[in-house]
């Protein structure tokens, strides 16, 4: 299984990260507070489902104040479970909401690189995960 010292882990991690963060556009909050892929993903999940067990157990973890830290302890939990291509595939299903996020140069906006991506994290859902939540 893979742990938290796993070198792969923070790679694959970081990797994961920058892309949910690339050619995102630039959006505030009522308070100012910038939004970030964390936000992106609480929206999709929530306009595909009721509520999503990972949003749920992110937003009861007082410790996390930035999108940013909740959005990675999110991505932690869909890796422990093995929901992080279906959790993802429901955020990328809306193209006008993908369009509402991300500029042109996101690679979720090409149906292409979108199918490859979700390829490759439907891949991880063999990969056992041994991971601090």
């Amino acid at each position: 299984p893979v742990t938290d010292g796993s070198r792969e882990l923070h790679s694959l991690c970081a990797q994961l990260e920058f892309l949910l963060q690339f050619d995102l556009k630039e959006k505030r909050s009522f308070f100012g507070q910038r939004k970030d892929y964390w936000d992106f993903l609480c929206q999709g999940l929530a306009r595909r489902r009721q509520e999503h067990e990972g949003v749920r157990f992110v937003t009861t973890l007082d410790k996390l104040k930035t999108p940013v830290g909740r959005g990675r302890a999110f991505l932690r939990y869909c890796l422990v479970h093995r929901q992080l291509a279906e959790s993802l595939q429901l955020c990328l299903l809306d193209p006008e909401s993908l369009r509402e996020w991300y500029y042109a140069r996101s690679p979720f906006l090409s149906p292409q690189y979108r199918a490859e991506i979700l390829g490759s994290l439907y891949e991880l859902d063999g990969v056992t995960f041994h991971l601090a939540l």
